[in-house]
């Protein structure tokens, strides 16, 4: 019984923290994930050296707000969180759906 209680007390704990966390992260990772892939297309397009800025943006630097010494670190911190969390309510949602019915 009091082991029910701490995995329920755990899974609330892990629930709230991907609640926070999820649309913190939302716009960093689209932002990393976009600008990659539109860097990618000009570079194999040969065009990368007009658009340097898409680089810059994808590693954190905003212009007057520079956070490349620290973006890419915060940015794999959070989707980290995000995988852990995601996964050990997964594994909870698993384990209850699959005890019997008393």
């Amino acid at each position: 019984m009091e082991t029910t209680k701490k995995r329920s007390q755990y899974f609330k704990y892990i629930r709230h923290l991907h609640r926070i966390l999820a649309p913190i992260m939302l716009l960093p990772l689209l932002l990393t994930t976009i600008t990659g892939i539109i860097y990618q297309i000009l570079d194999l397009a040969g065009k990368e050296k007009n658009f340097k800025w898409i680089l810059d943006w994808h590693k954190g630097d905003f212009g007057v707000i520079n956070l490349e010494s620290f973006y890419p670190f915060l940015t794999a911190l959070g989707l980290f969180i995000l995988i852990f969390t995601g996964i050990s309510m997964w594994r909870t949602m698993q384990r209850t759906s699959s005890k019997p019915a008393t």
